[in-house]
C-alpha cells in the first residue's frame, strides 16, 4: 500500500494563495491516480480535486474550480494542490489520498475509491 505525507499547509489572509504538497512511498507511484480531500470541523470529508496517472485528466469540487490547480510530477513521487483566491470556507484539515486504478477517464469524487491516506495537513484562511 502506498504511504503518504501532506505538507505545506498554513495561516493566510482571504485571497492570498498556499501550495500543498503530498510525497508518496511504498509502491509505484505512477500507477495511481491522486485526489485532494479536506474536512472542516463538524463537516464531512469532502472531495477538492483528482488527477489520473499521468497528469492528462484532472477534475475539481465546483467549490474550488477557477482558484486551485492539481498537478503531479511522478519522478518526486509527489501531488501538488496550489490554492489561489483563498476563502475563509476553504479553513479545513487538507488530506491526499491515492486511487489504485491510475487510468480512469473519469476521476472518483468518493473517498471510499482512495487508499494510503496521509495525516492531513490544517489550512487556515482569516477573513
Amino acid at each position: 500500500q502506498v504511504q503518504l505525507v501532506e505538507s505545506g499547509g498554513g495561516l493566510v489572509q482571504a485571497g492570498g494563495s498556499l501550495r500543498l504538497s503530498c510525497v508518496a512511498s511504498g509502491r509505484t507511484f505512477s500507477r495511481y491516480a491522486m485526489g485532494w480531500f479536506r474536512q472542516a470541523p463538524g463537516k464531512e470529508r469532502e472531495f477538492v480535486a483528482a488527477i489520473n496517472w499521468s497528469g492528462t485528466v484532472t477534475s475539481y469540487a465546483d467549490s474550488v474550480k477557477g482558484r486551485f490547480t492539481i498537478s503531479r510530477d511522478n519522478a518526486k513521487s509527489a501531488v501538488f494542490l496550489q490554492m489561489n483566491t483563498l476563502k475563509p470556507e476553504d479553513t479545513a484539515v487538507y488530506y491526499c489520498a491515492a486511487d489504485s486504478i491510475g487510468f480512469r477517464v473519469v476521476l472518483p469524487v468518493s473517498s471510499v475509491e482512495y487508499e494510503g491516506w496521509g495525516q492531513g495537513t490544517q489550512v487556515t484562511v482569516s477573513s
